[in-house]
């Protein structure tokens, strides 16, 4: 296991089935898998994401993905098979897991954030919003960013919703004697959910003007911390959401409280005017994996 990232544990491609759908708010939704290759998985709890393929074009088309199409020569196979029948890919996180659930067998919930609606939603968007049991995906497990050996006593957890789901799935993995915060952007008050955390980690929802960027609130209410609000011994900052967050937060948290970089895990999971839809060649910029890294760990907001 690395330092900065956790290796998958499940190989090759997972193909599962939709369990149920369920609307929670205005912009969220939850898709329920299970069944079909569900035994394979292996749970890491915390933001544990992966690649989500699906069918657009048909089920059969899922048969013909490659078995590395997240490193670099599978997913240039993935590309040749022809658009209109290439399954769409998008990167999620593991909300929950249960080894048992309603099904009879476990099952993962992946929450969605909805954003858009017609011609302006994208297509993982749609397909979510019109998800009905039965359908199947494929998913290609990616592991961890925020890497447990780093620390999990004292966390500071910082997203926009697109971030959302990793943080509730990280509070909710976290042992009980853990304390710290996490701030969590919300585009409506609606849109606010239940998080279980641990006592005394502070979980704080900040609802965004209605115009404003992505972001903007968890960085105004990151700037307005007292010095000393976010002790910087045996910290660990997780920062995620539309690329700017991350990157501000993480200048924020050096420079303003002495944080040592090396104890900030952060990630951009998608960038404000490169949201699905999209020109195939920026979709392709976008998506594409790295033999080196993976570039994003979900794309709620741009799916």
């Amino acid at each position: 296991m690395t330092r900065n990232l956790v290796k998958p544990t499940t190989p090759g491609l997972v193909r599962l089935e939709v369990l149920r759908a369920e609307r929670l708010a205005p912009h969220w939704m939850r898709v329920t898998f299970g069944r079909g290759d569900i035994d394979r998985f292996v749970p890491l709890g915390y933001d544990q994401w992966f690649r989500l393929f699906l069918p657009l074009g048909g089920d059969e088309a899922l048969d013909r993905i490659p078995a590395k199409a997240n490193r670099l020569f599978g997913y240039l196979k993935y590309l040749r098979i022809p658009e209109g029948e290439r399954p769409v890919m998008r990167n999620y996180s593991v909300r929950a897991y249960r080894p048992s659930g309603p099904s009879g067998g476990a099952e993962i919930d992946v929450d969605f954030v909805l954003h858009g609606s017609g011609p302006t939603a994208g297509p993982a968007s749609r397909w979510a919003s019109q998800a009905h049991a039965g359908e199947s995906v494929v998913i290609i497990d990616e592991g961890l960013r925020f890497n447990p050996e780093r620390g999990v006593d004292r966390v500071l957890l910082v997203a926009d919703e697109t971030g959302a789901p990793a943080v509730a799935s990280i509070c909710a993995s976290l042992p009980g004697t853990a304390s710290g915060m996490a701030l969590i952007e919300a585009p409506s008050s609606d849109d606010v959910l239940e998080i279980e955390a641990p006592p005394e980690v502070d979980v704080r929802w900040l609802v965004r003007a209605p115009d404003a960027k992505p972001g903007s609130a968890a960085l105004a209410a990151l700037s307005a911390l007292a010095p000393g609000a976010v002790p910087a011994q045996s910290l660990h900052a997780f920062v995620v959401g539309e690329q700017s967050l991350p990157t501000t937060a993480r200048r924020m948290l050096i420079a303003d409280h002495g944080i040592p970089k090396e104890q900030i895990s952060f990630v951009g999971y998608w960038r404000e005017g490169a949201g699905s839809p999209a020109p195939r060649s920026q979709a392709r910029e976008q998506h594409a994996p790295s033999d080196a890294a993976p570039r994003s760990a979900e794309s709620e907001a741009t799916a």
